[in-house]
Parts: C-alpha cells; sequence; structure tokens
C-alpha cells in the first residue's frame, strides 16, 4: 500500500486497513515517528503534575475536559431554574403586610412619661382613574419607563442587587415600579437575599394575574413622598393644597421627583444641593415624557418648576413638639440604614414613617421646659412685628447636651412647629462665625502649632491685633487681611486677649500658623461639616454653615476633655419587629486632654473678661457657676451665637436672620428694639437663664493644663509695651510695603470689602468678615443707642 492508499486509509478510520507490522516495526516515516513522539510526551510526563492516563493526558486534563466543563455549567443552571421554579411555586401573593397598616408612634421623654402619639397615618387611598392620566405618566417617566412593557422585572438590576446584599455593599437601584410597590405594600425594607427573591417572585406573579393601572395605583397610593405623606392624595394636599384630580403635570413631575429622596428634596427644607438636584430630577422627568410620546415639546418647553407651598405641621405636633419627632426620626433612619436594616435613608424613612414604633427620647422634661421659657422671656416676649418689621425675620434655635453621655435634654427648633416647619436646632445654612475660633486654637494647641517667628502657640502668646493687617506665610501676603469689629486695632495681644475681644485678625494669621488644612481636619472630627471645605484663610472667621447640634457636640468634646462627643437625641427605639442597637454618643480621643482644656481654660476668659460678661459674668443668678463659652456675630449681622458650657451642660443659642416670606438670609440690625443683635446680647441672655436655672452650681471644671493662668481676666499691652515680641508682624521679611499694618485702618477704613474674597460662596468665603460684639454696660447689653 502506497502513502497515498494508507492516507485514505486512515482517513476512513483506515488505521485497521494497514497491513500489520510485526513487533518492533514500523512503517519507514509513519509509525517510527509517531512512537517517537508518544514516547517523549509519556517521557515529558513523567516528570510534570499528575499521573498520565492509558491515553497519555494528565489527571487534570482528564477531570476538566470542555465537555465536562460545559455540563456542570449546564447543570447548575438547570438546578437554578429548579429552585426558582420550586420558589415561584411557594411563595403566593400575600396580604399586605403590618408595616403598611395604618399605625402610630410612640415616643416618650426620658424618664418615660408620654410626649406624644404621632396619630392616624396620613393616606388617602384614591381611584386611579382620579389622577389625571399625564401626572399618571410622570410617575413611569421617572422611575420605569418600560413600565407598560416589562414582565414587572429587572433581572438584570434585581441581580446586581443580589449580589450588593451578599457583598454588604448597599442597594444600587434598578427595581421596577411594580418590585418597588411589592417591597412596600408586601414586604418590608429589610435588605436582605430572602426579601429580593421573595420581591422577584411576587413582582413576576403580580404582573400576571393583576393589571398594569392596578399595579400603578397601588405604587402611587402606598410611596411616602415627604412631610408625613402617603399616597398622591395627601402628597397633593401637603405641597400645593390641590386634591389628586386637580395636579398638573409640572406639579405630578415634582411629587413623582420627590420619591427618590422626600428629605432632601423637600423645597422647603432642602439645601441648595437638595434644591439644584430635585430640579435637575424634575426637568429628567419631563425630558423623559417627550422622549416617550407622552408630552409635547412645545408644552414641555414653556413649563416652569412649580414651586410648593409652605407646609403644614401634622396634628398634634404644635409647640416643639414637632422639632422633637423630626429630630429623633431622622436619627433612627440613618442608624437604620448604619445597620443595615435599611437600603437607604429614603427607605428608613419609609419604614419609620410606616408607623408601630415605641421611640424613647433624651428630652429631660424639665430642662426643656426650661429652655423654652428662658427663649420665650429672653426673647420672642420682646419681638413685636407689627412694631418692627424685622422682628418677624428673627429665627431662634438651641440645642443643650450632658457632655458625659452625648445625651440632647433639650432642644429648641423655633416658635412654634406649627408655624415654621425648618428646625433651627438643626439647620446647617448659617455662619457660626467667631464660635469657630476655639476650633482653630483647639488644633493650635493639638498640634504643638508655632508663630511665624518659631515660638509655639499658647495662651500668653503675642500677636499683632491690628484691624486689616495682611495675613502673612513664610514672609509672603495671602491675600487676606480680614477687619476686625468695628476695625478697632488692639497692637500686641496676647492670645487670651485675642480670644476675649474676638480679634478677627489674629485667629486669621493663628489659622495660617497652624495650617487650615489640620484646622479643618479637626473641626470635622469635632462633629463640624468640613469635608467639602476648601482650605482657605477666609474659614478663620467660621464662614463655614454650621448649626446649633453641631456647635453643642463641638464644645461638648472640650468640655469632656477632648473625647468626641456626638449629640444623640434617641435613648431607645424598637418595633413589635425590631430593635435598634445605638451606637455609643461618646467617642475615641479627637485631639489631647492638654489641648481640650487648655482651650476651656482659654474660654473661661471670655466669659470673665470678654464679650459676654455682661449677660453671663455679671448675671444675678449664676451664683458662683464655672462657665466657659464664646459669643460670634456673622456678616451683615444674619446670625448672631453664645455657645457655652458649665462642667456639666454644654449649650448652643443660635439666631438666624430669615426673611418670613422668601425664608433668605437677611439682617437682624434694629430686630428687638437694638441697633445690633449680638451674641453677647439675646442668644447669651437666653443661654444665661437657661443654664443657671438647671446646671450645677457646685460642678467645677477639672482641667489638666500648663497653658498658663488663661482663666484670669488679661489685660492688653500697647503696642508700644513689647514691640519685638510680636511673632506675627514681620515688617522686617517685606520691606516693600508702603504702608504699616498699624496704619491701615485710618488711611483705608473703606477698602476692607475689596481685600476679602467676594466670588466664592458663602459657605466658604464671605462677602465681608463677620462682626463681634464688646457690650459694656450692664443695663444695656444690646449697646442700644
Amino acid at each position: 500500500m502506497g502513502r497515498a492508499d494508507e492516507r485514505r486509509a486512515r482517513q476512513r478510520g483506515g488505521h485497521r486497513a494497514a497491513p500489520p507490522q510485526p513487533s518492533g516495526t514500523h512503517a519507514p516515516g509513519v509509525g517510527g515517528r509517531a512512537e517517537a513522539r508518544r514516547a517523549a510526551q509519556g517521557k515529558g510526563r513523567s516528570k510534570g503534575k499528575g499521573k498520565a492516563g492509558k491515553d497519555g493526558r494528565s489527571l487534570i486534563r482528564r477531570m476538566f475536559t470542555w465537555k465536562k466543563v460545559v455540563g456542570t455549567l449546564l447543570g447548575l443552571c438547570l438546578l437554578g431554574m429548579g429552585a426558582f421554579i420550586a420558589l415561584y411555586m411557594m411563595i403566593g401573593i400575600p396580604e399586605g403586610n403590618a408595616d403598611a397598616q395604618l399605625q402610630s408612634n410612640v415616643y416618650k421623654y426620658s424618664d418615660g412619661t408620654l410626649m406624644t402619639r404621632d396619630g392616624q397615618r396620613n393616606r388617602e387611598v384614591v381611584d386611579l382613574a382620579k389622577v389625571p392620566k399625564k401626572v399618571q405618566l410622570t410617575f413611569v417617566a421617572a422611575e420605569n419607563k418600560t413600565f407598560y412593557k416589562d414582565a414587572g422585572v429587572d433581572l438584570r438590576g434585581t441581580a446586581r442587587g443580589l449580589l450588593n446584599t451578599v457583598a454588604g455593599r448597599g442597594a444600587q437601584g434598578g427595581s421596577t415600579i411594580t418590585q418597588q410597590y411589592v417591597k412596600n405594600y408586601y414586604l418590608t425594607q429589610e435588605q436582605t437575599v430572602t426579601r429580593k427573591l421573595k420581591e422577584l417572585v411576587i413582582s413576576l406573579k403580580l404582573d400576571r394575574e393583576k393589571s398594569k393601572d392596578y399595579i400603578l395605583a397601588g405604587y402611587i397610593n402606598t410611596s411616602y413622598y415627604g412631610r408625613g405623606a402617603y399616597g398622591i392624595q395627601a402628597a397633593a394636599q401637603a405641597y400645593y393644597r390641590v386634591d389628586a384630580d386637580e395636579l398638573t403635570v409640572e406639579q405630578g413631575a415634582y411629587l413623582a421627583a420627590l420619591l427618590q429622596a422626600p428629605s432632601q428634596y423637600d423645597w422647603a427644607s432642602a439645601s441648595e444641593t437638595g434644591k439644584k438636584l430635585v430640579k435637575e430630577r424634575w426637568n429628567y422627568v419631563l425630558d423623559n415624557m417627550v422622549e416617550e410620546g407622552w408630552l409635547d415639546q412645545g408644552k414641555r418647553t414653556s413649563m416652569t418648576f412649580p414651586v410648593p407651598k409652605d407646609p403644614k405641621a401634622a396634628p398634634g405636633m404644635g409647640g416643639q413638639v414637632g422639632y422633637l419627632v423630626d429630630a429623633a426620626n431622622n436619627q433612627l433612619a440613618r442608624q437604620l440604614v448604619a445597620q443595615g436594616t435599611a437600603d437607604n435613608v429614603n427607605d428608613a424613612v419609609t419604614m419609620v414613617k410606616a408607623g408601630g414604633w415605641n421611640i424613647t427620647l433624651n428630652i429631660d422634661k424639665k430642662r426643656q421646659a426650661a429652655l423654652e421659657e428662658a427663649a420665650k422671656t429672653q426673647l420672642t416676649s420682646k419681638l413685636d412685628p407689627k412694631e418692627r418689621d424685622v422682628d418677624a425675620d428673627v429665627q431662634a434655635g438651641a440645642v443643650s447636651v450632658d457632655p458625659k453621655t452625648g445625651a440632647v435634654v433639650a432642644l429648641y427648633g423655633g416658635q412654634d412647629y406649627y408655624k415654621h416647619f425648618r428646625s433651627n436646632a438643626t439647620r446647617v445654612d448659617y455662619q457660626p462665625a467667631s464660635t469657630f475660633k476655639p476650633v482653630i486654637l483647639a488644633a493650635a494647641f493639638d498640634e504643638a502649632a508655632k508663630t511665624q517667628d518659631g515660638k509655639e502657640i499658647d495662651a500668653n502668646t503675642l500677636y499683632d491685633g491690628t484691624s486689616k493687617r495682611p495675613v502673612v506665610d513664610n514672609g509672603v501676603k495671602v491675600g487676606f487681611a480680614p477687619e476686625n469689629e468695628d476695625d478697632a486695632s488692639y497692637g500686641d495681644v496676647t492670645v487670651q486677649t485675642a480670644m476675649n475681644k474676638s480679634v478677627n485678625s489674629v485667629f486669621a494669621q493663628m489659622g495660617v500658623d497652624v495650617g487650615m488644612d489640620k484646622v479643618l481636619k479637626v473641626a470635622g472630627q469635632m462633629g463640624m461639616d468640613t469635608a467639602e471645605l476648601k482650605s482657605v484663610p477666609a474659614q478663620t472667621l467660621g464662614t463655614m454653615g454650621a448649626s446649633p447640634l453641631q456647635m453643642a457636640g463641638v464644645y461638648a468634646t472640650l468640655d469632656n476633655h477632648g473625647k468626641k462627643v456626638t449629640p444623640t437625641i434617641l435613648k431607645s427605639a424598637e418595633s413589635s419587629t425590631r430593635t435598634v442597637d445605638l451606637p455609643d454618643p461618646i467617642g475615641k480621643q479627637i485631639i489631647s486632654r492638654e489641648a481640650a482644656d487648655s482651650v476651656t481654660s482659654v474660654l473661661t476668659g471670655v466669659v470673665d473678661d470678654g464679650t459676654a460678661k455682661v449677660s453671663v459674668r455679671d448675671n444675678t443668678e449664676r451664683d458662683g457657676r464655672k462657665v466657659a463659652g464664646k459669643t460670634g456675630t456673622s456678616d451683615e449681622n444674619r446670625s448672631a451665637w453664645f455657645t457655652g458650657f458649665t462642667p456639666d451642660l454644654v449649650t448652643s443659642v443660635g439666631l438666624f436672620g430669615e426673611d418670613h416670606k422668601t425664608y433668605a438670609q437677611v439682617s437682624m440690625y434694629k430686630a428687638g428694639g437694638v441697633p445690633r443683635v449680638n451674641g453677647g446680647g439675646f442668644p447669651a441672655q437666653i443661654w444665661a437663664m437657661y443654664t443657671f436655672g438647671v446646671s450645677s452650681k457646685n460642678a467645677r471644671f477639672d482641667l489638666d493644663t500648663t497653658q498658663g493662668a488663661a482663666v484670669q481676666p488679661s489685660q492688653a499691652p500697647t503696642p508700644s509695651d513689647t514691640p519685638s515680641q510680636t511673632p506675627s508682624q514681620t515688617p522686617s521679611e517685606s520691606p516693600s510695603d508702603t504702608t504699616s499694618p498699624s496704619e491701615t485702618p485710618s488711611q483705608t477704613p473703606s477698602q476692607t470689602p475689596s481685600q476679602t474674597p467676594t466670588t466664592t460662596p458663602p459657605s466658604q468665603t464671605p462677602s465681608q468678615t463677620p462682626t463681634e460684639e464688646i457690650p459694656d454696660d450692664p443695663l444695656n447689653p444690646n449697646n442700644e443707642q
């Protein structure tokens, strides 16, 4: 047989056609080479991993053939399909869950006595036919454009959600309207694999058994829209004072946009960022409607954003109760997210608002009543909007904290929850002004910071207190020269005196000496929201936003010797199905004890020899109590503060100028019949009446400090006393200056605004420098003329 015949025989399976060869012999050029190759491969395998089989392949290659791999994957798929079919057969459409029924939450004071019940759930179910068709479509455009085409589930989104749950990464969206309705009405908000699988199965069944209109009606009638409103009818009334059948497309688009984040997107309480985001989502909804052919482009172009009406408080929430309930609900919602009970804050709020909770607050009835009485006696009783229009624009907020436990024992959110829905105790849109100066000093002490000429900063360090003195960094002017209150210049002053007199120029230079990045880091650790702030010298003037709640936490950390205090209004919270584990409000050491105690020592000087001496030091009710604190008055008199503490109680009081019609920030000049509302006036008076009525008379500061006798009233030396000792002055380092710092105020008093940055937002740098007050007349603490 020739080679051609042999090849054809092999192609026909023709090894059998070839004549057998005697043992040990091979066909020329064929068998010999094949045998040699097999022998070489076998020899190589004897040294490799695994044992070769009869066919010469290793164990691994025989175990993982492509047929076995494909077969295994196919088997797993069939097993998964079988398991899903079993689940589909086992799980039926249940009755509405207990949390979806009408229930009340019960709120109690710290001693267990009843504060309030939140009443019946604000929900009214309406037929879908009563909701205008285009309003219905706004919800579809917002949440699930394929709603009328899909099978009720988003398999890819659900798979992603399951993986995120297993990995502990939380929710990332992807649910259809059907799935969201199932979660709201038939299941719970819990973040578990079991719940998500049930959601998938029930959604598929519901889509097969019920019409799309039935599902959409259930969705818009069970969703939570904020302001205590469940369902579209309650939401229409809460936001626009109309019934659901009177809603316009623009209004419907806003309500649909709200469902993503009701608390963040409520126009009445939203931050500037929140307002921007909800407007973007409102546009997104309407643009989707145009894209789907549900809305004419011409009509879309002519639509304007429908600003909601002012909110009305829910029944039973009048006075301070509504503010207390809101604060408790918000903290509870955040904790549910933190412990993994809810996917996100929106779901958590829905879970809380669904009812059935027994919530005990840290609020002490006696102290709460005392704080309300102090605000009434020292402020609201003195305001007369009929006599002075500006009096209608004054808002007050206060928070009182036990520094040893972190408990919020009293909170004042405004004159009445019915009249002013937004809580002044927790709002963060006003500048804390000079109450931020102790944070700068805390950073300086904790970092062992040094002045420009290398001297470590302590309470007795001398700085140049000249108004509008340029701030210098390594001999170079940084382009910031803040004006002191009333353009007063102090010459060379100690840090203690600079704190007492609230000298802006000193702390602007100190912030640069410490490093503004370090200052903002310490501020964030102490409880302020500084993550998005730029490290610029203007921040030394307290130009960021802050709330009385945050500032109470900052000063409580000082009072607690540098251990972080996170103010908490919740004492306990439980429902019939779960108990919430609350974190310890007392955290780790943020700054050293010596640094915290040194700041406290300096702050006693503010009370004894500074801007609060009239309202606090000389108060007849003080009765020997040890007090530390700081006043603050911001740019254009838009906010005024006093935040202070005794060894056993920390309280922050803030007054805010807010236009009673537009809610814009406005000045408080002449409010209450005084030329200017200062921190040492109404805020300090409220603080003193409250604190001296409820704090211990015998408590003493236990201070561990070597920062000098800062508790003693200090004297301000004249510039001629020690001109060579001023560490922050650097005249020899900048000989090109034509005007010395001390001459600036008298020569160019009107140039301050141009020296201060004006192009950045108020949360970063102000257009004018905050002011500060020094009341001198005990009978006239507000410097009335």
